[in-house]
């Protein structure tokens, strides 16, 4: 048998590469990510973190001591362009430069966003001072959103809530039953509405709903794929998830 080694090429350049951090217990994030990115030149590589029940900002800070380790696992040994981790709460409770520094010590110099830091980033940029929030949490972690939107100078007109408080039920929520909740929302006060949490399934009806209640509609997960495509210099149009991607 005749034996032949040959030479290899490797590719010079990669596309732009995410770094997504989930929940281990959610069902909708990875889904949205790439509903958004697809057909379009960007890698997402996601890896999953334990998450505890109930939602407590105890259980929020304990998930974030295996950002490092989590991190590592995904390219290991390979640069990303951006990780973002994927848990408004859960950002809440650890505090950003936690997170930022757990993630760049498994990936040196890399961008770190997240959902509510994105969320404020998106909040300045469309210049918006009256806010209502949704949330699927219960009273003790939205008293914690609250308290951080009040730390941005950013005005809490009204907040309205699941008191849901397990992370897995959060993310069996009906989108139909979510919309028609929304759209009963009163925003005459509200310059726009946060719908918090990457685990409900906001961003498919962010359209409808913007038409319906005539006023700009964040989440989670709209807000935090737009910062990270933000973070990685991506300035091609995205459609059909709300006006934030317009402007």
């Amino acid at each position: 048998m005749k034996l032949t080694k040959l030479e290899p090429k490797f590719i010079k350049k990669h596309n732009p590469r995410i770094g997504l951090i989930t929940l281990a217990s959610d069902f909708r994030i990875e889904k949205d990510f790439n509903n958004v990115i697809h057909g379009k030149e960007i890698d997402l590589y996601s890896n999953r973190i334990k998450s505890y029940n109930p939602l407590t900002n105890e259980t929020l800070k304990k998930m974030a001591e295996d950002i490092t380790d989590v991190t590592k696992e995904i390219l290991p040994d390979q640069k990303l362009d951006c990780v973002a981790y994927g848990c408004t709460s859960g950002t809440i409770a650890a505090g950003y430069k936690s997170i930022y520094d757990k993630v760049n010590l498994a990936k040196p110099n890399t961008k770190v966003t997240t959902p509510i830091t994105s969320a404020i980033n998106a909040l300045k940029f469309l210049k918006v001072n009256r806010l209502s929030i949704f949330t699927p949490y219960t009273d003790q972690i939205n008293q914690s959103v609250i308290n951080y939107f009040k730390k941005e100078n950013i005005e809490i007109s009204e907040l309205s809530f699941f008191d849901i408080a397990s992370d897995i039920d959060i993310g069996k929520v009906d989108p139909n039953h979510l919309f028609e909740v929304l759209i009963k929302k009163d925003l005459s006060k509200s310059d726009a509405l946060f719908v918090s949490c990457t685990a409900l399934p906001v961003l498919s009806i962010i359209n409808d709903l913007e038409k319906k209640l005539g006023k700009l509609i964040l989440s989670s997960n709209q807000t935090l794929i737009w910062d990270t495509l933000k973070q990685i210099n991506f300035k091609n149009k995205v459609e059909g998830y709300g006006e934030l991607f317009n402007n």
